[in-house]
C-alpha cells in the first residue's frame, strides 16, 4: 500500500523532543509518511536553545527537488526555517509543487522562539517567514507568535482577522494563556470556532510541532480542515497527558503511546 507523503521542513533538536523528530512521529501516527528535510541544526536540550546553525539553502533545494521529482507530495509542513534564504528556497519548492497540485495543503508552524524566548532564526524571525505566509493553507501560531506576526497589536480575534489576510486558515493556540482551560481559536473566512481543553500541569517540549504535523498528516490523507484540526487537537492533548521526562524541565509528549491508544 502506498502511503500519503508529507514533505517536512524543520530543525533538528538533539534532545529528541521537538523539531523533525516530533514531526516524523506525529505524521506516522496518522498513517502518513514524512519526507524530512532539516533546515537548521541546533544546540539545545529539553528546555533551552543555545545556538542555531541554518543549513545551506542550496542543499535544501537539492534535497527537495530530488524527492519531489519522484514522490507525490500530499501535504507540506514547515517548522523552523532558520533564515530568510531558507524560507525563500522552501517557497520556491512549494510554488513548483502547486503547479502540479494547486490545492496542495501547506501547514506553517511559525516557530519564532523557544518557550524561554531563545531566538530560532539567524535573521529577524518574523521577516524570515515572509516568503511563506501567503503560501500557507493553515498557520498555527501560539498567542505570543500571533502577536509578533501582527506587529504586537490586538487581541486574539483581531490578530486572527489580520492573519487571515495572508492565509486562508489560522489556528491560534491558547497554551500560553491563563486559567484552567486552554482555548484554541480557528479562523476561516471570517468565521471563528473555538475548542476548549483542560490545561495540564507543567510545561512541554514540542507541542506545537506535534499538533501542526498531525494536522498536516490528516490533510494529506484526505480529511477536511475542520476534521484535521479537531482530531489533531484531541490526539495532541493525549500525548501531553502521557508526557514523560528525560531530565528536569519540560516534558516530552508521548506520541508513540498516544498513537497506539488511538489505533
Amino acid at each position: 500500500m502506498r502511503k500519503a507523503c508529507v514533505l517536512v521542513f524543520a530543525g533538528l533538536d538533539p534532545s529528541g523532543g521537538a523539531g523533525i523528530q516530533a514531526d516524523i512521529t506525529a505524521i506516522a501516527a496518522f498513517g502518513a509518511h514524512a519526507l524530512p528535510i532539516v533546515t537548521t541544526l541546533t544546540v539545545q536540550d529539553n528546555d533551552r536553545v543555545y545556538a542555531i546553525h541554518p543549513v545551506d539553502a542550496k542543499l535544501i533545494r537539492e534535497q527537495a527537488d530530488v524527492l519531489c521529482a519522484k514522490i507525490a507530495v500530499a501535504a507540506v509542513k514547515i517548522g523552523i526555517v532558520g533564515s530568510r534564504d531558507n524560507a525563500q528556497a522552501i517557497a520556491e519548492v512549494i510554488q513548483r509543487l502547486r503547479t502540479r497540485n494547486p490545492a496542495l495543503p501547506v501547514v506553517l508552524d511559525p516557530v519564532l522562539a523557544s518557550g524561554h524566548g531563545d531566538p530560532l532564526a539567524r535573521d529577524n524571525a518574523v521577516a524570515a517567514l515572509e516568503p511563506l505566509r501567503r503560501l500557507a493553507t493553515l498557520i498555527t501560531p501560539n498567542i505570543p507568535e500571533a502577536a509578533l506576526l501582527c506587529g504586537g497589536v490586538g487581541e486574539v480575534r483581531q490578530q486572527g482577522a489580520m492573519l487571515l489576510q495572508d492565509c486562508p486558515d489560522v489556528l491560534i493556540k491558547g497554551g500560553h494563556g491563563e486559567g484552567e482551560i486552554v482555548i484554541n481559536h480557528w479562523f476561516e473566512k471570517g468565521v471563528e470556532r473555538c475548542w476548549s481543553l483542560p490545561r495540564l500541569p507543567g510545561s512541554f517540549h514540542g507541542t506545537g510541532c506535534t499538533l501542526a504535523s498531525a494536522i498536516a498528516a490528516l490533510l494529506a490523507t484526505g480529511h477536511s480542515m475542520e476534521q484535521a484540526i479537531g482530531r489533531a487537537q484531541v490526539w495532541c492533548h493525549g500525548t501531553l497527558e502521557q508526557a514523560y521526562s528525560i531530565a528536569e524541565g519540560q516534558r516530552i509528549p508521548d506520541r508513540i503511546n498516544a498513537a497506539e491508544e488511538m489505533a
